[in-house]
């Protein structure tokens, strides 16, 4: 038997199907503005090994970008998720100590992008005399992502039961062992989620790059050569005004490899829920 919704219900329900008919609209008009943008301009020579003034290829940008992901995630997550891991497992609930630990992580969630690049240009740049390199943009962008990683580890530890643990103890397993072999595999897929945020964070990301790692078009030789990411490359074009047309196939190649990136992220995600 279906009950009469009242006139408030209904206009309730009306601003929740509008916002959601918005919220696709918006997404899809996106889409399809870099597809449209970006398709017509996508060409061989954009993905030369090497950039010239004339092909301006990505090539470069992205495989910088794709080791610059994969050196901040190496700082990041382990540093964000052993400390998610103390915190709900072996610090006192009510300690002033891990109170002061969440504020600062809420704050540094909440900085602009910016002032970790001119935080990461005084120190690591200027302070420790790195120079403009893919290691001080990877530990710049670390620092920026630690927080949401610490914090999506903390609700993943949350969420698996007090019972995992008491079982495991209950067999005789040590604290450690219990948390590496029964907490931290529960936990995978939350985990990963916050590491799906991060990897989108920090392949978009433009205003920290651009102070620490530099925008110098060339492959990376070391962790201590400068380069530009996929980010830097299309804001560079962008700015110029010559490569407009080639900016949006950057653009359309950088939405690519996110949704790649977060489909792979997706799968696996399921792959460890299944077990």
């Amino acid at each position: 038997m279906k009950t009469k919704l009242k006139p408030f219900d209904v206009f309730l329900r009306s601003v929740v199907y509008i916002s959601a008919a918005l919220t696709v609209l918006v997404l899809a008009f996106i889409l399809l503005y870099i597809v449209a943008r970006g398709l017509p301009n996508l060409r061989p020579s954009l993905f030369a090994l090497k950039f010239t003034t004339k092909n301006v290829s990505m090539l470069p940008a992205l495989l910088n970008t794709l080791a610059t992901c994969a050196l901040s995630l190496l700082i990041a997550v382990p540093f964000g998720m052993f400390t998610a891991v103390y915190l709900i497992e072996y610090a006192p609930k009510k300690s002033r100590a891990v109170a002061v630990i969440r504020m600062t992580t809420e704050t540094l969630a909440g900085i602009p992008s910016i002032v970790y690049g001119l935080f990461g240009y005084l120190f690591f740049l200027t302070y420790l005399k790195w120079g403009y390199s893919v290691l001080a943009g990877a530990a710049t962008l670390s620092i920026m992502v630690m927080p949401s990683i610490m914090r999506t580890t903390e609700e993943a530890l949350k969420s698996v039961p007090d019972s995992f643990r008491e079982g495991a103890f209950g067999l005789g397993a040590g604290k450690l062992r219990t948390i590496f072999v029964i907490v931290l595999p529960a936990a995978a897929p939350g985990i990963l989620s916050g590491v799906i945020l991060a990897i989108g964070r920090i392949v978009g990301e433009t205003a920290a790059i651009i102070y620490t790692s530099g925008t110098a078009p060339k492959l990376l030789r070391s962790v201590m050569s400068s380069g530009r990411t996929l980010s830097v490359h299309m804001y560079m074009l962008s700015s110029e005004g010559k490569h407009t047309g080639e900016a949006g196939a950057v653009a359309l190649v950088l939405l690519l490899l996110v949704a790649a990136i977060n489909a792979a992220s997706g799968f696996i995600a399921g792959k460890l829920q299944k077990r």
